[in-house]
């Protein structure tokens, strides 16, 4: 089982940070996470990042034991304009 790693909407939306899941690719694990956690789950992974083992990662990539796939949603928010800025 990969180590599964969940931040931000993608933590939220599993009730987890972290999880043990099956499979033999990323992209097998994301699967099992979304048969797991359900349809909003699905909907964060949709619009994430995958990385493996710190690096990023496609859904073919293959994945054993020891390797941690982590799902990085998307960041909004920062700083808009200063004023006077235009």
């Amino acid at each position: 089982m990969a180590h599964l790693r969940l931040f931000a909407a993608a933590r939220d939306a599993a009730g987890a940070a972290r999880a043990e899941m099956a499979g033999d690719t990323v992209g097998d694990v994301l699967a099992a996470a979304v048969a797991a956690y359900g349809p909003d789950f699905a909907a964060v992974v949709e619009n994430s990042r995958v990385w493996c083992n710190g690096e990023p990662a496609e859904v073919d990539h293959p994945v054993g034991p020891a390797d941690e796939v982590a799902v990085l949603p998307p960041v909004s928010g920062g700083c808009g304009p200063t004023a006077g800025a235009r």
